[in-house]
C-alpha cells in the first residue's frame, strides 16, 4: 500500500492507549485497530479530524505516502 498509516507512533508519542483513543474518536477498537496495522481501504475525513483533535497532530503526521518499491 502507498499510504502508510503512523498512527501508533504518534499514539506512543501521546502516551494514549487503543482503547483509550477509540472511546474519545467515537470508534470500536476492532476499526481503530485495522487504521493501526495498514489495512483500512479508506478512511472518514471525520474520524481523521477527531484523530487530530484528540491527539494534537496533523493529518500529514498519520497519514505518509511512500512510493512502490522504496
Amino acid at each position: 500500500m502507498a499510504i502508510l498509516v503512523n498512527l501508533d507512533v504518534i499514539m506512543a508519542k501521546r502516551k494514549i492507549s487503543a482503547g483509550e483513543l477509540s472511546d474519545k474518536i467515537g470508534i470500536t477498537p476492532a476499526n481503530l485497530s485495522i487504521l493501526k496495522n495498514n489495512k483500512a481501504k479508506a478512511i472518514r475525513f471525520s474520524t481523521l479530524e477527531e484523530i487530530c483533535r484528540v491527539l494534537d497532530c496533523q493529518p500529514g503526521d498519520i497519514l505518509e505516502f511512500k512510493r512502490k518499491g522504496e
